[in-house]
């Protein structure tokens, strides 16, 4: 297993999100989604060198990706907890154990040093709706 290197994210597999809005200005979040993971994972373990599993513990669900050590018969495992999203409460919960399980296996690491991102009100389209500020620019 000390042989299959998981590669950098290419640019391309790096989305972005608003973090945080501001009247001055917003930040963005830089993500990866689930099929990065697997497609990954295909590319350096094989289709059939890993597998994922999810359980509940204690009301979280938790997801556990192994990767199968060619060199010793054995598969190596690491899991991680999801947390909820805004919809589809399962579903998200299940997505980002995965790829949370993933960054324990080092796929997109390189993403916890990542620059902070801040875009100042006069890039962007900050709007006020009541109390609350939004912008629908994509970046």
């Amino acid at each position: 297993m000390a042989k299959e290197i998981i590669r950098l994210l290419r640019a391309d597999e790096i989305e972005c999100r608003i973090s945080v809005i501001r009247e001055n200005g917003l930040s963005l979040l830089l993500y990866k989604d689930a099929r990065v993971d697997q497609r990954i994972l295909d590319e350096t373990f094989g289709v059939f060198g890993w597998k994922r599993t999810h359980q509940c513990i204690d009301g979280n669900l938790y997801c556990t990706v192994e990767v199968y050590d060619k060199d010793t018969g054995i598969w190596v495992a690491k899991q991680d907890v999801g947390t909820t999203g805004y919809a589809e409460k399962e579903k998200s919960q299940a997505s980002d154990s995965f790829k949370r399980a993933c960054f324990n296996w080092g796929i997109g690491r390189e993403l916890y040093s990542a620059p902070f991102i801040w875009i100042p009100s006069v890039n962007t389209t900050i709007r006020q709706n009541k109390d609350k500020l939004y912008c629908n620019d994509h970046f």
